[in-house]
C-alpha cells in the first residue's frame, strides 16, 4: 500500500502528523513480505521513506496465523502512518496499538512489532550506527546462548548434546520423546501408549513425570557438571505437577525449567516459583508487554522468555527488560526458528544493552535463510554477536524469497493429536 503525503490528507486528514516533523523525511509505503526458506512462515514488515533507498524491515513473525499478520498490516497498519515522519516512533505504535480499540493479543501486536521494528532499522540507519548504541551502548560484548538437543531416546538426546558442546555450547536444552503423539521438541514415535484405552497414542503425564528426572540423571553422568542444562514442558502441568517436577529435577541442577504451566494458570506461578528449587523460565505465551510485565512484577518467573513481535516489539521489549532489571529477573527471549533474523537481531540488540539478560536462545539458520537475508546473525562458539552495521544489518532479498513460498503452518494439525489417554485435548 502506498500513497503520496497529499493524497493521504486530502483522503483523511486525520491521519496528519499531530506536530511538524523536525526533517523532510515521511513514511511512503508499508507492507508485509512472507517467505518460509526453512518451510516455516516468516513474516517482515518492510517501511518506505521519501528518502531514495531508505527502508526498515522489523519482525512480525506469527507463524500459526501469519495471513491474519499480512492483512493487519497492509489494510489496517499501513494506512494510519503513511505520511508520517519515521523517528516518531512512540507514538507511532501506541497509535496502531490504540486504533483498533480491542487491543492486544498476537495478531495486532506482531503487525505493530514489525512496524515498530523497522522504525528502528531506519533510526540507526539515518544515524549510522547499530541499534543497540542507539539504546544506550553495549554493556556486554555477546550474548551467551543455548540450543536444542532431542532425540528418540535418551541416548540419542545425549548424543546431540555432546555434539553441540564439542562445537561450544555451554548450555544446552535437551527433550527426549515421549510414548503417543503429544510428543515435543522431538521426534514422534510410532505405536500406542496404552493399548485399548479410548485413544491409545495419548500423552501421559505420569510417564512424563516418571522418566524426565532419569533424563536429568543420564544428562549429569555424561556432560557433566559444567554444562548448564535447560527443559521445557510445553505448558502441559497443573500447579502441584509442576512443583513435583520441580523437586524431583533438583539434584540435577538446571539452569531453568520452561513453561511449567499453560497461561490459563499463570496466576498460580508465584506458589509454584516459591515451591521451586530451580528456576522458573516463562513467557513465550504472553501477547501483550501488559502481561509479560505482571509475570515480572508478580514474582511468577526468575527468567522472562517473551516473544519480542507478540508483545509488540523492541520498545515494549526494552521496557519489559527494564522492569525485570529492577526486580532481578533475568531475559530469556523466545527465538526458534519461527523467528525470523530481523527478529534475532532485535534479540541479540536487548541482550547486550541490558543488565537484566540472562540468555538467549539460539537456532542455527540454513544457507537458505541466509541467502534470503544477507547479514543474518551466525553463532560461534555458543555466542552471538550483533551487527555494527547500522539499524539491524540485515536485508532481505525478496527474488530469493519468493523462491520459498509460505504454506499454512503444520502446528494445527500437531495440535490436534496432543490428547491424553481418554481423548482429550492437552495445551500443546
Amino acid at each position: 500500500m502506498t500513497a503520496t503525503v497529499s493524497e493521504l490528507v486530502a483522503s483523511d486528514p486525520a491521519f496528519a502528523a499531530p506536530w511538524a516533523a523536525p526533517e523532510d523525511v515521511h513514511i511512503t509505503g508499508v507492507r508485509a513480505i512472507v517467505t518460509a526458506p526453512e518451510g516455516i512462515p516468516l513474516v517482515v514488515v518492510r517501511v518506505d521513506t521519501s528518502d531514495d533507498g531508505l527502508y526498515g524491515l522489523g519482525c512480525a513473525t506469527f507463524t500459526q496465523r501469519w495471513k491474519a499478520v499480512v492483512s493487519y498490516v497492509d489494510e489496517h497498519l499501513a494506512r494510519l502512518v503513511i505520511g508520517r515522519y519515521p523517528g516518531d516512533i512512540e507514538d507511532l505504535t501506541r497509535l496502531a496499538r490504540f486504533s483498533s480499540y480491542w487491543r492486544e493479543g498476537p495478531v495486532g501486536n506482531n503487525a505493530i512489532s514489525g512496524l515498530d521494528q523497522a522504525l528502528w532499522d531506519i533510526a540507526g540507519k539515518r544515524a549510522g550506527r547499530p541499534v543497540h548504541e542507539l539504546l544506550g551502548g553495549k554493556v556486554r560484548a555477546a550474548a551467551d546462548t543455548y540450543i536444542h538437543a532431542a532425540g528418540a531416546d535418551v541416548g540419542s538426546a545425549l548424543d546431540e548434546a555432546e555434539r553441540y558442546v564439542a562445537e561450544g555450547w555451554r548450555h544446552i536444552r535437551i527433550q527426549v520423546s515421549q510414548p503417543g503423539s503429544g510428543t515435543y521438541g522431538s521426534p514422534r514415535l510410532d505405536g500406542d501408549t496404552l493399548s485399548g484405552a479410548p485413544f491409545p497414542r495419548g500423552w501421559s503425564v505420569e510417564h512424563y513425570l516418571r522418566t524426565t528426572p532419569a533424563l536429568f540423571a543420564a544428562a549429569r553422568e555424561r556432560l557433566g557438571d559444567d554444562v548448564a542444562l535447560l527443559h521445557d514442558v510445553h505448558s502441559r502441568l497443573t500447579p502441584k505437577q509442576a512443583v513435583l517436577l520441580a523437586r524431583s529435577l533438583e539434584p540435577y541442577r538446571l539452569f531453568f525449567l520452561e513453561d511449567v504451566l499453560p497461561p490459563e494458570h499463570w496466576d498460580a506461578l508465584p506458589e509454584v516459583r516459591r515451591a521451586s528449587p530451580v528456576p522458573i523460565a516463562v513467557g513465550e505465551l504472553t501477547t501483550s508487554m501488559t502481561d509479560a510485565t505482571r509475570l515480572v512484577l508478580g514474582g511468577g518467573v526468575d527468567l522472562i522468555r517473551s516473544h519480542v513481535s507478540a508483545i509488540g516489539g523492541l520498545t515494549p521489549a526494552r521496557k519489559l527488560a527494564a522492569a525485570a532489571e529492577l526486580v532481578g529477573v533475568r531475559t530469556a527471549w523466545h527465538s526458534p526458528g519461527d523467528t525470523s533474523p530481523v527478529g534475532a537481531a532485535a534479540n541479540v540488540a536487548l541482550d547486550v544493552t541490558s543488565a537484566a539478560f540472562g540468555i538467549q536462545e539460539g537456532h542455527v539458520y540454513s544457507d537458505a535463510v541466509h541467502e534470503v537475508f544477507p547479514g543474518t546473525l551466525r553463532i560461534r562458539d555458543g555466542w552471538l554477536t550483533p551487527n555494527e552495521a547500522p539499524g539491524w544489518g540485515i536485508d532481505l532479498d525478496e527474488t530469493a524469497a519468493a523462491r520459498f513460498p509460505a504454506g499454512l503452518s503444520g502446528h494445527d494439525a500437531w495440535a490436534a493429536g496432543v490428547r491424553g489417554l481418554d481423548g482429550g485435548l492437552i495445551a500443546p
